[in-house]
């Protein structure tokens, strides 16, 4: 399944012929971007190969790291070597960290992971690996780190992913650039990370880990550092441009001379060439991107668009663009007017009225819509206010819930809802489902019995949600339960035809005129992207021959609860009445499962509708700032075609 969910380029910086010094003017760690992570794995992989062909003296010493990061390259490394293009029997492997204390034949621990996703795929030589023993007895642990030290220090090329926090390895936050190979204890913050590896079940995830330090990396001939994903984008500023701070302790390999970073285009986000690239070099001024710029403009001097003036653009380098574009006044008046038009009370389009500057067609008039929702609750966490206008103002709505979300309920839950049920005086069935909770197993797929009646939950939570604002809960909502989710385990199973297939199926019996779904531009690997980019799979497999309606199909792009689109990049703003709020928090507390204790939280500890809440008065308090008209609330969207 090739099709991978970018963004479309609205302008911007002029790289070719710029020279990489004006390129690279802001980043202390010269970065790559790419369109996404794959070419930028081909051309890691295209490194390492190279290296390891060219490299005949002696072995040629890789240091390796796990996690999500680096599926891609050893999904590319592997091809390679089945293709016959690298043979690994001359390379010695270096892993950089391990839990502690974990066998190595534990599900969860770093030393399978890497034998799974590369190792027992190649050609290597057992002897040649060198994975940190999490084994080790404590009273041996210092001795057997400082052995470890000695063979990891000066590798030939590191290639490792960072963390969310600039943390490498498991270097985390406090470390400094004399750390050598050594045992640390994980933070909460971490280990609630990790947890996901265990089942999400915090008292089975190790709370120590032995990890080769800053010292030991800064060692290596050469390093590569990757990520991916807009979850990175702070932690990859940091990185790259930032002072050197023992808070992110992967700023310390600024002090490496020969070291790259490769990241995509969501991960790069919070660059200077990319949040700003005027200061950079020379632009492509497309309407959006002087959209961009004037709003950037707006947000760095503290004034509406009306009150900037011709020393504000002078001032903050957008010469350019009023050389280009047009006066300082008349830039200011067609951005005003530009953003003002994307403001819409009528999300399907307001029937019999002049459209001419509306973001959505009158006609025809009412549409069918279709919402992708890849968790039974995205669709009113995310765009809830949106959706209870389109099915009020009588348009034919329709929502599908693409995955079951059944790993995101809580086991406890399951229990008081199953004693529920017995309290009012249905079959007892509590100590049978107390059997499965109990016979789970930290890593692996949960019980399907017990998944069965997680999705059961979340799907009648779905079903009160939307009901509870009119839509008929039978015929108009789809349960699709893709495939690739139902791992039974936060690792999920590779997307296929059998996916794409449910939804393409879906798409040609509704004939949508309007298809909303998520945007996230998070991990490639997760659940949100992967929905997306089945869902935009399935669209371009459809044969526009038998299916000419397709035409006058557009696809709408909604956030998730944590991020919302640039102002610069909006299509669509619908604002929401106060009433309108609380209707949208009400059919988010149905989600019961999901309230109080919010299962996967990250670094984020407020529930759903407190995120969404704020999210989207923060929006609706930007484009007050920048002169528009103060509403309550504004769910944003981004027209994708």
């Amino acid at each position: 399944m090739s099709k991978h969910f970018t963004l479309p380029s609205e302008g911007g910086l002029i790289e070719e012929n710029l020279p990489a010094g004006i390129l690279h003017t802001y980043e202390k760690i010269w970065t790559k971007v790419f369109p996404e992570s794959r070419p930028a794995s081909y051309e890691i992989a295209d490194l390492i190969v190279a290296s390891i062909n060219s490299h005949k003296d002696r072995l040629f010493r890789l240091g390796l790291t796990t996690g999500a990061t680096p599926t891609s390259l050893y999904n590319e490394l592997t091809r390679r070597y089945n293709a016959g293009l690298v043979s690994f029997r001359n390379v010695e492997i270096v892993s950089i960290d391990e839990y502690y204390p974990s066998s190595k034949d534990e599900l969860q621990s770093r030393n399978r992971r890497l034998h799974e996703a590369l190792l027992d795929n190649v050609d290597i030589l057992k002897e040649n690996v060198h994975i940190p023993d999490g084994t080790i007895p404590q009273d041996k642990l210092t001795s057997y780190c400082s052995r470890f030290d000695a063979i990891a220090r000066g590798l030939d090329l590191l290639v490792i992913g960072v963390g969310e926090q600039g943390q490498v390895g498991f270097n985390e936050s406090g470390s400094n650039d004399k750390t050598r190979t050594r045992a640390v204890r994980l933070s909460y913050a971490s280990r609630k990370r990790q947890s996901a590896n265990f089942n999400n079940d915090l008292s089975s995830t190790p709370d120590k880990a032995i990890t080769i330090g800053i010292s030991t990396m800064l060692s290596a001939q050469r390093i590569v550092l990757m990520a991916w994903g807009e979850d990175k984008a702070a932690a990859v500023k940091a990185i790259a441009e930032g002072e050197i701070d023992s808070a992110c302790p992967a700023s310390y390999l600024q002090r490496h001379d020969h070291i790259s970073f490769y990241v995509d285009e969501a991960a790069a986000s919070q660059l200077t060439r990319s949040v700003a690239p005027w200061l950079v070099g020379p632009c492509r001024w497309t309407p959006k991107f002087v959209r961009k710029a004037v709003v950037w403009l707006c947000q760095t001097v503290g004034k509406p668009i009306l009150k900037l003036t011709e020393k504000d653009y002078l001032d903050n380098n957008l010469s350019e663009m009023l050389e280009k574009v047009g006066t300082y006044d008349k830039v200011n008046i067609d951005v005003f007017n530009d953003l003002q038009h994307t403001i819409t009370g009528w999300p399907g389009g307001k029937p019999n009225a002049d459209d001419s500057t509306r973001p959505v067609s009158a006609a025809p008039y009412p549409k069918t819509v279709l919402i992708f929702s890849p968790h039974p609750d995205d669709d009113v966490i995310s765009m809830g206010g949106t959706f209870i206008r389109l099915t009020s103002q009588g348009h034919n709505v329709h929502v599908a819930y693409q995955t079951s979300g059944n790993v995101a309920v809580n086991d406890d839950f399951v229990l008081q809802q199953i004693d529920a049920a017995y309290q009012l005086g249905y079959a007892d069935k509590f100590a049978e489902v107390k059997a499965l909770v109990d016979s789970k197993v930290p890593g692996e797929p949960e019980p399907r019995a017990l998944l069965d009646i997680k999705g059961a939950i979340r799907r009648s939570e779905a079903r009160g949600a939307v009901r509870s604002f009119g839509l008929n809960d039978n015929d108009n909502v789809h349960f699709l339960d893709l495939p690739f989710y139902e791992s039974g385990g936060i690792k999920k199973n590779p997307r296929t035809q059998a996916d794409v297939d449910i939804i393409k199926d879906l798409i040609i019996s509704l004939k949508p005129h309007m298809i909303f779904m998520a945007g996230d531009l998070a991990d490639p690997h997760g659940t949100h992207r992967v929905c997306t980019e089945a869902a935009l799979t399935a669209l371009e497999q459809i044969d526009r021959k038998d299916n000419p309606w397709l035409e006058d199909t557009h696809v709408w792009l909604y956030r998730g609860a944590w991020m919302e689109w640039e102002l610069g990049r909006v299509d669509m703003a619908v604002p929401l009445s106060p009433d309108e709020v609380i209707m949208k928090r009400h059919a988010i507390f149905r989600h019961i499962s999901q309230k109080d204790i919010v299962p996967f939280p990250g670094e984020d500890s407020r529930e759903f509708w407190q995120r969404a809440e704020e999210r989207t008065q923060n929006t609706a308090r930007l484009y007050d700032q920048l002169g528009m008209a103060e509403y309550q609330a504004i769910e944003v969207f981004l027209k994708l075609f």
